[in-house]
């Protein structure tokens, strides 16, 4: 990165930097061009079974806890149930059915229908 005169100029990106720190920036238009022809190449239609093909309502269960950093034992608690419940739904030996799945959506504030 170059440093002139207020100015950072780094990768074909200019963006004017004052002394108070904030920061308006401005692409080069070969820059934006090549980013845009990059990311229209790559961008495809993939069945979702060839990237999660091994996914189940188990796994998206536990996934979904995680990330909102819950316990076991604090979903159950959130929605009622014993701690034994989310552990048999995660580990796919006891069904999501549609009531649940809606439970678990509102508790982990997502979509019910990525638990069925």
């Amino acid at each position: 990165m170059t440093t002139t005169k207020g100015k950072a100029i780094q990768m074909g990106v200019s963006v004017d930097a004052p002394i108070d720190g904030s920061v308006a920036g401005s692409i080069d238009a070969s820059v934006a061009d090549s980013i845009a022809g990059s990311i229209d190449a790559s961008i495809s239609a993939v069945p979702a079974e060839d990237v999660f093909h091994d996914s189940t309502p188990g796994k998206v269960l536990s996934g979904a806890r995680g990330l909102r950093g819950l316990t076991q034992a604090a979903l159950a608690a959130a929605i009622g149930v014993h701690k034994s419940h989310i552990s048999g739904m995660e580990r796919d030996v006891r069904p999501i059915g549609k009531a649940m799945a809606k439970k678990l959506g509102h508790a982990l504030e997502m979509n019910w229908r990525i638990f069925l």
